[in-house]
């Protein structure tokens, strides 16, 4: 057996569900990307412009082959969520990715090393590094990506996580996946609250859900507030619609265990987290992520949205917070609360 797919079926037995290879070339996609920040699209995420995304040997100049990898995550059916106070995005309600898929990633280098018989230079990321991961994975084969930006895989959908190693070493790429399996459907574009998704396949990140509840780090603007709904981390919207979920079951097993304490949420409990509880109710969550400040801010946007007199207490606590962006925050929320 050829020692790419050695790699691949060894990627597949420690738990990875899809497992690609191609070349160190320049993604294909990066001056869509590079007009996409021109435009201002990515909201706060300067990061993003990091310009090494350009070429992958500005980030390892040794690069010769890259492997992209998709492990999957629990992805609930829709309607799971009704039963919770306050929703959270399905990847967030497992372990941190970022705690468990580098040493995989490592672990899978170690089994190449012992199958050539050397060490080389390598370099494992998992949304860690300056790359643009869906150009790289569909370039391996691993799906397209689809109107609402996720990569899609025929078989498994999109709830998956992507990494890459970069390898100094050369290897047999994959056939690049072409087909754009999205046809005229636009259910992500018609179902998304915000209207983030554009005609192009970008988002307007400043739109999106997902980014004003984890990524931003100030406050949400006013007229976005009402169409956040139930969502305190993260959004699934436009994946729960997607055909290509509908028909995928979710696996049996996976690589990430479940968070405890998270499902379903109390959203006027939450409100009481101290930050010390905050950190060790999460500390292995992605949710730690949006810091205490950012979270209680998103509780008290649904609680507002929910419009229950018994969370007027716990708000006017909340409006009294020494944090600003929950102060402001649980102040509208009462206002929606006792005006209606």
């Amino acid at each position: 057996m050829a020692l790419s797919e050695q790699i691949k079926e060894k990627a597949l037995n420690i738990g990875f569900t899809l497992a690609g290879i191609t070349t160190s070339e320049p993604p294909p996609h990066f001056p869509a990307f590079q007009n996409w920040l021109e435009m201002g699209r990515n909201a706060s995420m300067e990061y993003l412009g990091d310009v090494r995304r350009a070429d992958p040997h500005l980030v390892m100049e040794e690069c010769k082959s890259i492997i992209t990898l998709g492990a999957r995550y629990p992805f609930p059916k829709p309607g799971v969520h009704n039963a919770q106070k306050g929703k959270i995005a399905a990847y967030a309600m497992v372990e941190d990715y970022h705690h468990i898929l580098p040493q995989k990633l490592r672990q899978l280098c170690e089994f190449i090393e012992r199958e050539t018989g050397h060490s080389f230079p390598y370099r494992v990321y998992t949304d860690t590094g300056p790359l643009l991961e869906r150009d790289l994975a569909q370039r391996a084969g691993l799906g397209w990506i689809g109107k609402n930006t996720c990569l899609i895989n025929p078989e498994i959908g999109s709830s998956f996580f992507l990494c890459e190693i970069l390898l100094g070493i050369e290897l047999r790429p994959d056939s690049p996946f072409t087909t754009d399996r999205c046809g005229t459907c636009q259910r992500c574009i018609d179902a998304c609250p915000t209207s983030c998704i554009l005609p192009d396949r970008t988002i307007d990140a400043g739109r999106c859900i997902s980014y004003l509840t984890i990524e931003n780090k100030g406050e949400i603007p006013i007229e976005l507030r009402p169409r956040m709904g139930d969502w305190t981390f993260g959004c699934d919207i436009c994946q729960e619609v997607c055909p290509w979920n509908e028909r995928v079951e979710t696996p049996e097993e996976c690589l990430f265990p479940p968070t405890p304490g998270i499902h379903p949420l109390d959203l006027v409990s939450e409100l009481s987290l101290t930050a010390r509880e905050f950190n060790q109710k999460y500390k292995t969550s992605p949710i730690l992520r949006a810091r205490r400040g950012g979270y209680l801010r998103n509780v008290s946007v649904v609680l507002g949205n929910q419009k229950d007199p018994a969370s007027i207490t716990p708000l006017e606590k909340a409006s009294r917070d020494e944090d600003a962006r929950i102060m402001v925050h649980a102040r509208w929320a009462l206002d929606q609360i006792l005006r209606q």
